[in-house]
């Protein structure tokens, strides 16, 4: 009889080890190890969608394929997704617990019943608690088929039973398979529970849905090769103190990656929300000092987002820096540039900035933006309401070119907005609207004057 070989798993992050240690030497995490028996791998050929073994074949000879998409009655999520659901695609939801990943889903499950037949599978609520949501969203197709299991073998007969046009696994952590070691939700049995799933997911052309719980530290849990298994990652984000919710795609195999839907939680369930924009300024104070409008790219959509500076002097030796939505590197280089370029004394100044309405921003178009924020707080001075800043500060003051600066001058014309400030060399070959003023400027210097005389 063969000798039983065990090892030891991290179930933070998948690093095996033939001992067990008190403190994962990869990811840092402490008693995180569990012992699971290693069983012994079953080397299966990759089949197509038509169950056929591959072969080599040349790219020439490669069939064309025009990717069919199945719309749902959301716009916002038919956008993240890149234009609807792809069938045989797998889709891994992550986000915070009680965020609306189960309603989301639910309520898209109930869109896809009038278009196929949709399997729900919940290891985590009964039936009767799924219906009682359900309940408040909207009459259910006949289609719709509800499944509280989380053995992985059940659901394997009941999908072969069913053959569904739409699975939903909520969650991937609750399910596990018999055959394989280890607990419910470790590591090891998420990842073989997961490419079981991909392998019936594109062998019979179902897309499927996956929900993925997060860390603490807010990545998805389990192995990080679930990431790479699946066709598109997204991530659903938002305050539970606040309505608004964000679903950001980070990974997409078929459309934009970074791409964001913004819907807005009501009694009913999810709200899309069609012009975010006008939700991010309806608040805005007239005549405020440290508030600047910046139009940043989400994916393909350009957003109009107001940046918040506070700044006051210190009471301690050393001035403090906090930020919220906002990269806390990027505006300690955009203070030190206004102190450097534009003679701003702000060594002794505590500064507080944040993005409104929850909104994260990371690209360089938003720098002008920050810096002429910075600015109206620290001389006191408000920027003209109806004013947008955008451009990339250099650390020689320079205002450099950013992309799509087009789309964005239509959007915060769209909105009203009478002039806007944009790197002049971005302005070439632009068609610009009548309604608004587009002023090309060159530097850091040259755009505190005009804003602020």
């Amino acid at each position: 009889m063969a000798k039983v070989k065990s090892k030891f798993v991290c179930q933070s992050c998948g690093y095996q080890s033939p001992k067990y240690m008190g403190r994962c030497s990869n990811c840092g995490a402490w008693n995180s190890f569990v012992e699971e028996v290693e069983t012994q791998e079953v080397k299966n050929a990759r089949v197509t969608i038509t169950g056929e073994k591959t072969r080599p074949i040349k790219l020439g000879e490669v069939e064309s394929l025009e990717t069919p998409r199945i719309l749902t009655d959301m716009d916002e999520f038919n956008r993240v997704l890149g234009g609807g659901v792809v069938p045989g695609s797998m889709i891994l939801i992550g986000g915070d617990p009680g965020i609306g990943k189960s309603t989301i889903l639910l309520q898209v499950s109930v869109q896809l019943a009038n278009r196929g037949r949709v399997l729900y599978v919940s290891g985590e609520e009964s039936a009767q608690q799924i219906k009682m949501r359900a309940e408040r969203l909207g009459d259910l197709d006949s289609d719709f088929y509800l499944y509280a299991e989380n053995n992985m073998q059940n659901v394997r007969a009941e999908i072969e039973k069913l053959q569904p046009d739409f699975l939903v696994i909520d969650s991937i952590q609750t399910v596990m398979s018999p055959e394989i070691t280890g607990v419910q939700g470790s590591v090891s049995q998420v990842r073989e529970v997961t490419a079981e799933l991909l392998q019936i997911a594109k062998t019979n052309n179902i897309a499927t849905f996956i929900v993925g719980h997060v860390t603490k530290e807010g990545s998805l849990a389990g192995p990080r090769m679930l990431e790479h298994m699946v066709d598109t990652v997204l991530y659903f984000e938002g305050e539970r103190q606040h309505t608004f919710r964000i679903l950001r795609a980070v990974k997409n195999r078929f459309g934009s990656t970074n791409e964001i839907g913004i819907f807005e939680m009501q009694s009913q369930g999810l709200v899309e929300v069609t012009n975010p924009s006008e939700i991010f300024l309806e608040e805005r104070l007239a005549g405020a000092t440290g508030s600047a409008i910046v139009v940043s790219m989400e994916g393909t959509r350009p957003i109009l987002v107001e940046i918040q500076a506070l700044v006051t002097p210190t009471v301690f030796g050393n001035a403090k820096r906090t930020t919220a939505g906002l990269d806390f590197n990027r505006v300690s280089l955009l203070m030190a540039v206004l102190e450097k370029r534009a003679n701003l004394l702000l060594q002794n100044q505590d500064a507080y900035l944040k993005s409104a309405g929850g909104v994260k921003l990371d690209e360089p178009a938003i720098d002008l933006a920050v810096a002429v924020a910075i600015a109206s707080s620290y001389k006191e001075i408000p920027t003209s309401p109806d004013v947008a800043f955008i451009g990339e500060i250099g650390l020689t003051g320079e205002i450099r070119r950013v992309n799509r600066i087009e789309s964005r001058i239509n959007e915060a014309a769209k909105l009203g907005f009478k002039k806007i400030y944009v790197p002049k060399n971005s302005l070439t070959g632009l068609e610009i609207p009548a309604s608004i003023e587009a002023v090309g400027v060159t530097t850091l210097t040259e755009v505190l004057q005009k804003v602020f005389g």
